[in-house]
């Protein structure tokens, strides 16, 4: 098990939207959707975009470059042309920090 590192307030990150955090040497993608807030890597497994600049709808996250899209749960890709998962983070909000477990 990880440590929980707090990333962002509650406020920093608006609802459908997804910002880039460095924690360690990792850097990830933090988006707040209307199930609460996820974190995953900052790459896409396709061809190496940066997830933190796509487009968050529902529990998904769409590349910018070529439109691959992942689960912000698990980190599952769910449409093509990415086909392996980028890594998922748990992520728990303790008064209104964004804690993401690294």
């Amino acid at each position: 098990m990880g440590e929980f590192v707090t990333v962002a307030k509650k406020d920093d990150i608006p609802a459908g939207e997804v910002r880039v955090y460095k924690v360690n040497d990792k850097e990830l993608a933090v988006a707040h959707t209307d199930e609460g807030f996820f974190a995953i890597d900052d790459v896409c497994t396709h061809d190496g975009g940066p997830l933190g600049e796509g487009y968050v709808e529902d529990c998904q996250i769409e590349c910018p470059r070529h439109g691959a899209r992942f689960d912000l749960k698990t980190g599952k890709a769910v449409t093509l042309p990415a086909i392996m998962p980028v890594n998922a983070y748990a992520v728990r909000v303790e008064g209104d920090e964004v804690q993401v477990e690294v």
